[in-house]
């Protein structure tokens, strides 16, 4: 390894030894005036840089002949330079170069390529990197637009300095975005970069992070060794393994980022579960109040469930329970049941929902539900609309203890919320809470931690709720309640509406009820409140608006398509196809209690067909309704379309759902569609829904909970976690010997200055 480059670096002095912590300005090529705009991406340092890797590797190992050239296909080319000319078109200026081999030649062409002019000389050897286009008569020499190119050191020994071709080549992403200083930062640049810090830094700069014990047990190599061959990797790595992440070298940064946030959880929810709980009495008096609210036929699977919470609620530990069942399973009422037993106890429950209109719908269920009570449970809904005067009287009811059940959002675990003597917290997950808020709304009790149970309606992969959920043990819902029946699914263009609204009118005949639901409230002018996926309208809509007030024709074509609205169909229905039949309306701006009114009038069969939102996603149980239409259903992401669907087919009767789709459909609505008309299964739709977020979109961890990864990927590496998460309870429970007492100070050390400062996941 070469000693460090003393030369300045733009600093009028001696540039200091490079370390992990030295900042960019330092790294040949860099300077401080880039490091300044560097600093604004988040890179400052070395380590952040080295971290910045390839997103893909090209393959410029073996260069092809050229009379082996296939149009069509990228290719590493070697050849003798054997003329250039720089020719002026009316344009631009176009540099050719004419590179041989033996009796075959091939043309490169760069266009605007004055730069290049005096770069080259007849008889030098070059290699060149790019797409093979063919002549246009089929018989001329092949030519390559844009190559890479790269001069050939004359002197054998300078060979293995050749970063552009002959090698794995590494492919990054711009450190610069779209930013107008960026244009510069290219991938190539980036590999010059990045080559020459690698040669400059030495071994014991890069500091180890794991125990040597760990790391020979999963055969990894040394930190320093990974960041190597992850951005230069050797001759005969697998492109496919470098491709997908899964080189020795990927996986030991991979193992480290989750090796450190498992240790941080574990230590984590160890030090909750350390603190004094609730010992709830589960006697006859409580379990006469579960009777009194209990379904007809409780499903085997809803008594056991409810089993494995009473018993875990009657110990004097804090409960920290995930109740995971697909669409109607019948979750609430088991949460429900269990908040009967912290009230029947004198607590108060605290439930949690990551929406207003969730919790809104929550509070109308919970109301719905206890009144079969012979009891008047208290029930109270906090949300951020509220006025400010009506959230003090509830607050202050909250706090004198003059509420049983509190229901609401975020606002609940705010410091203005205090409690009596709360006793549990039920949280509707939805993956929109991360673990950060949960523990906060654990900790709302300083003396007594409160049992938690935390809600899923969407099936999620073991692997992936070891990281979200591993605090918590699991109960699973996995029956159906009796009576329900398999829905059928189509999907429909918005041109056969008229069949569509036929087909419900038949239903309404036949004695049954029907939603039909739209994205939006108000038509064009509506921000979408209550879609959970984004509209696949592309970014550059927003930047190529013109100025002036006529549109462009690429305005026009990225134009927002104008959605149907609730409101305006509601009316047009009335009035239109569906005349003469009882409609109603409900959405999430409705107050509370005319929402219950339209609910109670649906359940009566008051109503026909109820034109909503998604605020009918959760909450809404009617047995009779047996058709749900979802128009623009191309708008709707598949946790909220499996959600929807599952508030038909409850009662005895045949019941369907159909999507209708306005407009042009994009490739991953495509895939939406046609997995929710293949499938009702709730694992295999949540794993597209996985595959098409991202973990950190689909668990709401880009904004609270997990942390944005440099190297992992939750659903890429799942046996990687699996292997961290095992490491992780090794190093606690210190059942491995070779590892030294050192290597644990070194660890939690480590722990606490990175993980610590960028995550919160364990206390300073």
């Amino acid at each position: 390894m070469k000693a460090a480059d003393k030369t300045g670096a733009g600093h009028g002095g001696a540039r200091p030894k490079l370390g992990l912590e030295t900042s960019v300005a330092y790294v040949k090529g860099i300077g401080p005036r880039l490091a300044e705009q560097l600093a604004t991406r988040g890179v400052r340092t070395v380590e952040d840089l080295l971290y910045h890797l390839p997103f893909r590797y090209e393959d410029r190992l073996n260069p092809a002949a050229l009379n082996e050239l296939v149009p069509g296909t990228m290719a590493s080319v070697i050849g003798e330079v054997r003329g250039s000319i720089l020719l002026r078109t009316r344009k631009m200026p176009i540099f050719e170069l004419t590179v041989g081999h033996g009796l075959h030649s091939m043309k490169c062409m760069w266009f605007h390529g004055t730069y290049l002019k005096d770069k080259f000389r007849v008889g030098q050897m070059v290699a060149l990197y790019g797409r093979v286009e063919g002549s246009r008569s089929g018989r001329g020499p092949m030519k390559m637009i844009q190559p890479q190119i790269e001069v050939l050191p004359e002197n054998p020994a300078d060979e293995e300095r050749m970063i552009e071709v002959g090698r794995i080549v590494p492919v990054y992403e711009s450190l610069g975005g779209t930013t107008a200083w960026g244009a510069k930062l290219t991938s190539r640049w980036l590999r010059r970069v990045m080559w020459n810090l690698l040669e400059e830094l030495e071994v014991d700069a890069v500091v180890e992070t794991l125990p040597q014990a760990l790391l020979g047990g999963a055969a990894l190599p040394t930190r320093y060794e990974a960041l190597r061959a992850v951005h230069f990797p050797a001759a005969g790595t697998p492109m496919g393994e470098l491709q997908s992440a899964g080189t020795t070298a990927h996986r030991r940064l991979i193992f480290e980022e989750l090796f450190y946030l498992e240790l941080g959880l574990e230590l984590k929810r160890r030090r909750m579960r350390e603190r004094a709980g609730i010992a709830f009495a589960t006697d006859a008096k409580v379990r006469e109040a579960i009777k009194q609210v209990l379904p007809f036929h409780p499903t085997a699977a809803q008594k056991r469930v409810l089993g494995e919470i009473a018993e875990e609620m009657r110990r004097a530990h804090p409960m920290r329970r995930l109740l995971q069942g697909d669409v109607g399973s019948g979750k609430t009422i088991v949460a429900l049941q269990a908040a009967l037993i912290a009230m029947e106890n004198g607590h108060q429950v605290a439930m949690m929902a990551p929406t207003e209109i969730l919790a809104t719908q929550h509070s109308l269920s919970a109301r719905r539900i206890l009144e079969k009570s012979k009891k008047n449970y208290r029930v109270e809904l906090l949300t951020g609309s509220l006025e400010d005067d009506a959230k003090r009287r509830v607050r202050a009811r909250v706090m004198r203890g003059e509420a049983d059940l509190v229901i609401g959002t975020h606002a609940l675990f705010q410091e203005q919320t205090e409690f009596a003597r709360l006793g549990l917290v039920i949280v509707d997950e939805q993956h929109r809470f991360g673990v950060q808020q949960r523990f906060a709304l654990m900790s709302k009790q300083d003396a007594v931690a409160p049992d938690v149970l935390v809600m899923t309606a969407t099936p999620i992969p073991r692997t992936l709720a070891l990281t979200l959920y591993g605090d918590l043990d699991v109960s699973v819902l996995d029956e159906m309640p009796p009576g329900r029946t398999p829905i059928a699914t189509r999907r429909v263009a918005d041109e056969e509406q008229a069949k569509v609204w036929e087909f419900v009118r038949g239903q309404v005949e036949q004695g049954r009820q029907a939603y039909v639901v739209y994205p939006v409230i108000e038509g064009a002018k509506d921000d979408q409140p209550e879609l959970d996926f984004p509209v696949d309208v592309p970014v550059e809509a927003e930047e190529t608006k013109s100025k002036t007030k006529k549109k462009t024709k690429q305005e026009k074509l990225f134009e927002r398509p104008t959605l149907k609205s609730a409101t305006e169909m509601h009316a047009a229905l009335q009035t239109g196809a569906l005349k003469g039949l009882r409609l109603a309306l409900l959405h999430g701006r409705m107050d509370a209690d005319e929402k219950d009114v339209v609910m109670r009038r649906f359940q009566r069969g008051e109503i026909d067909v109820l034109i909503a939102t998604t605020v009918v996603e959760v909450g809404v149980d009617v047995q009779n309704a047996s058709v749900m239409v979802i128009e623009h259903a191309e708008r709707f992401g598949l946790a909220q379309m499996h959600q929807l669907r599952g508030r038909v087919g409850r009662g005895a009767a045949a019941s369907h759902c159909i999507l209708m789709t306005g407009g042009k459909v994009s490739e991953q609505a495509e895939e939406r569609l046609n997995a929710m008309v293949r499938t009702q299964n709730g694992f295999e739709l949540a794993e597209l829904d996985l595959q098409q977020r991202g973990p950190g979109e689909f668990f709401g961890t880009k904004q609270t909970g997990l942390p944005e990864f440099r190297v992992a990927n939750l659903l890429r590496d799942r046996k990687v976690l699996e292997m961290a998460k095992r490491a992780a309870g090794v190093f606690i429970e210190q059942t491995e010997p070779q590892i030294s007492a050192g290597e644990r100070v070194m660890v939690r050390q480590m722990l606490k200055q990175h993980w610590q400062r960028k995550y919160g996941l364990i206390e300073a």
